[in-house]
């Protein structure tokens, strides 16, 4: 009778260190992958990553082929990219006097965007699918999410020379990790904008191929989208809101596709997702 008593605490006793190993496994996970959610709370931070060719990891995390993890194995490389038609909802962006809405013609052009990518063998993800408005934290958090991302989001601007279309990167970020070695949400692409630069170069080239009068390299600004995304991530703004006629603008949405496609498949080769051994694949 006690040797069966005492069978019984020790199952018990094994059952719940398995489940407090499941729960710290967890908390773990949990707290490097911000959830989505409409708050815009900033979330703690992201791992610091220490090389120019650092990518998203599990929930979010930024890797690198030298992180916390110890050694690493490269593994190829660059299979999303997620695409974020800018504004929806209750906030239509810029808006022109023809009754033209940003926030519609970008949905419009994602479809062919979408179509161009995956013609070129990329998985998309998008941001929003109709007319809703995910916060700022929430798109970054799609694009933290994935495993060997880019990110793209698109615009019509208010200004510019009506046929051009332009492709913008963050401004500097200071790359400023606090002590536990996490860099902070706000400073996400910090350790990016190298590689942000060089795709964006790569999707300006084609485009001024295209569009006469568009810049031949990609232009630096403090775009919110990108700020918080730990990805390669653009901002590509297409000329204007101001066109009499919307089917200017339709014009153009296979063009911008095109450029957008070959800039990704042109870049693919240049980015290569780090993965530490016994990693979640």
């Amino acid at each position: 009778m006690l040797l069966r008593v005492s069978n019984i605490f020790r199952m018990k006793f094994l059952s719940l260190i398995g489940l407090l190993s499941v729960s710290v496994l967890a908390a773990v996970l949990v707290s490097a992958s911000p959830t989505l959610s409409q708050a815009q709370q900033p979330s703690p931070g992201v791992p610091a990553a220490t090389s120019p060719t650092a990518s998203p990891g599990l929930g979010g995390a930024v890797g690198t082929a030298a992180s916390a993890f110890g050694a690493q194995t490269q593994q190829s490389g660059l299979n999303i990219v997620v695409l974020d038609p800018a504004h929806g909802g209750t906030d239509p962006g810029a808006r022109g006097t023809g009754g033209i809405r940003e926030s519609e013609i970008v949905l419009d052009f994602a479809v062919q965007v979408r179509r161009a990518l995956e013609l070129q063998g990329f998985q998309v993800v998008q941001t929003r699918q109709g007319n809703e408005n995910p916060s700022f934290d929430d798109r970054s958090t799609t694009a933290n999410a994935q495993r060997g991302a880019v990110f793209v989001t698109l615009h019509i601007s208010s200004t510019g020379l009506p046929g051009t279309a332009r492709v913008y990167v963050n401004s500097d970020l200071p790359a400023v990790a606090n002590a536990s070695g996490l860099i902070p949400w706000d400073r996400a692409q910090a350790p990016f904008l190298g590689l942000s630069k060089s795709f964006g170069d790569l999707v300006q080239g084609f485009l001024a191929q295209r569009f006469k009068g568009s810049p031949d390299t990609a232009q630096s600004a403090s775009v919110r989208q990108l700020r918080t995304t730990a990805a390669p991530a653009i901002a590509v703004e297409v000329s204007s809101v101001t066109v009499e006629d919307r089917a200017d603008l339709d014009r153009m949405a296979p063009g911008v596709a095109d450029a957008i496609a070959r800039g990704a498949a042109a870049f693919r080769p240049s980015y290569v997702v780090p993965s530490a051994p016994g990693a979640l694949p």
